[in-house]
């Protein structure tokens, strides 16, 4: 157990606020079944992430475009069954609430009906402020998005660093004071300048997670398939890799294949 947890108290929203009124970072992780998830909360994680990330690590597509609904509430029911200590957040897919705010209610209800979890993640600002509110008037806690948001990469073009240019870095700086002010709990800032997370940490009360945007802001948050070194096509400059399993695995199979083919396993050891 790592010995910066704690306690072993359920991490709830509220908890998370006194964690950044004391000065102690928040460190989270996705996950994405039960196996993992279990690993991950044992070792004393605050907050784990059912992340539309697992169309990517999970179901090899390039974007976060194509999970469905259902697969993440499949996802977040296996995860929630792993999970004792950490809080836990699921993301709400592509399509599943942009556009009409009683169908962004529905997907939040069925994500916390059916998978139990414990919060949900929407990608956006004042864009989808009719969204937030609706899901937040069912007493369902959102945490926000803003900077890099994958599911508009369309519109984007590009993964490159979001608001560098003065005009989109006041447009964050609103919205997430805007996400505050209508009742998330939280925030994430993906891929911005270091100076303007550290800004936005500063500026509003609710905890600020960061993901390419420096240390000044309350927590930090990888995918684990990334920080575990399971998936090596993906270097950006704020990944810090803590294992190399991806090497470790195909050797470990390798190694299988070998005693296979030549006869060694089983051995009379393990047999009946």
């Amino acid at each position: 157990m790592s010995t910066y947890t704690e306690d072993q108290r359920k991490v709830t929203t509220h908890r998370l606020s006194e964690m950044k009124a004391r000065g102690e970072k928040i460190a989270m992780l996705t996950a994405y079944d039960f196996s993992m998830a279990k690993l991950i909360d044992e070792a004393g994680m605050d907050v784990i992430l059912v992340g539309d990330s697992a169309s990517n690590v999970m179901a090899g597509n390039i974007t976060t475009l194509p999970i469905t609904l259902d697969q993440m509430i499949y996802h977040a029911k296996s995860v929630v069954k792993g999970v004792k200590r950490a809080l836990v957040v699921v993301d709400l897919p592509f399509g599943s609430y942009q556009g009409n705010s009683k169908e962004a209610l529905a997907s939040a209800i069925r994500i916390m009906k059916e998978s139990h979890a414990e919060a949900v993640k929407m990608e956006g600002g004042a864009e989808i402020r009719e969204s937030i509110e609706r899901v937040l008037c069912a007493g369902i806690p959102v945490m926000g998005h803003l900077g890099l948001t994958p599911q508009s990469i369309n519109k984007f073009g590009t993964y490159a660093v979001r608001a560098k240019e003065e005009a989109e870095a006041e447009k964050l700086v609103a919205d997430a004071k805007l996400l505050e002010e209508i009742g998330c709990f939280a925030l994430v800032l993906e891929k911005i300048p270091a100076q303007l997370a550290t800004r936005v940490a500063a500026e509003v009360s609710i905890p600020v997670i960061g993901i390419g945007a420096g240390g000044g802001v309350d927590g930090q948050v990888l995918v684990m398939h990334d920080m575990l070194g399971i998936n090596k096509g993906f270097s950006p400059r704020f990944l810090r890799r803590y294992a190399d399993l991806s090497t470790v695995i195909n050797d470990a199979v390798a190694h299988y294949i070998d005693d296979v083919k030549t006869r060694d396993f089983p051995n009379d050891k393990e047999q009946y």
